[in-house]
């Protein structure tokens, strides 16, 4: 597999530590296979477990199910770190982090799956699993746990200063940068909620 950036190669990170960041960052991703002779890109959630990546669902979902059987596929993350504000329109961007990975997918089974399910939870919401009850038999069941190998990837970063040329930097427009920086918002309770139940301690750390 060619991983080589043909385009604006000065992006291009080859330090592993960067993927890393970036996978345990942002925990939605875009897995693409080729199905019935047409590609196609489903997005679902992520999480980072060493050398591999989990996602996980239904196992009544064809895609998941092709992706089970060991379909070629392509895993793509991205952050959106800022914007980036030039003296005009063409010069301006955006601040970002995007990686795709390649190969194929395992499915994960027994201990080793119910572990993945509870990295997963906690990972989207730390400390979650110590406050809930036991997955049952039949979710367990109805669970499908991929992880794909992180072997062959491509990482893009782009975090630099406008590039205005001259004639523009001389002007009067204003230039930049503007973080972005995502937050949580306060907790909803379910309208089905009963009185008296507190926000629990994972819940309330998100903010």
């Amino acid at each position: 597999m060619n991983t080589e950036i043909t385009r604006l190669r000065e992006k291009r990170r080859s330090d592993r530590a960067e993927l890393d960041a970036l996978l345990d960052d942002v925990h939605v991703g875009h897995f693409a296979i080729v199905r019935d002779g047409t590609p196609v890109v489903f997005p679902t959630a992520v999480v980072r477990d060493g050398d591999r990546v989990l996602t996980h669902g239904s196992t009544g979902s064809p895609w998941l199910r092709a992706l089970a059987a060991g379909a070629s596929t392509s895993l793509a993350v991205t952050a959106m770190d800022g914007i980036v504000i030039a003296r005009s329109a063409f010069e301006s961007s955006i601040h970002y982090r995007s990686a795709v990975l390649f190969g194929s997918c395992y499915q994960l089974a027994g201990a080793e799956k119910l572990r993945a399910m509870d990295l997963i939870t906690d990972a989207l919401i730390p400390g979650r699993v110590a406050e809930l009850r036991p997955h049952t038999d039949k979710e367990i069941a109805a669970t499908q746990v991929l992880a794909l190998p992180i072997e062959t990837w491509s990482l893009k970063v782009s975090d630099g200063w406008p590039e205005d040329p001259p004639e523009d930097v001389a002007g009067d427009a204003w230039a930049g940068v503007v973080p972005i920086a995502p937050r949580y918002g306060y907790p909803r309770p379910a309208p089905d909620l009963r009185d008296g139940i507190a926000v629990p301690a994972s819940v309330a750390a998100l903010r």
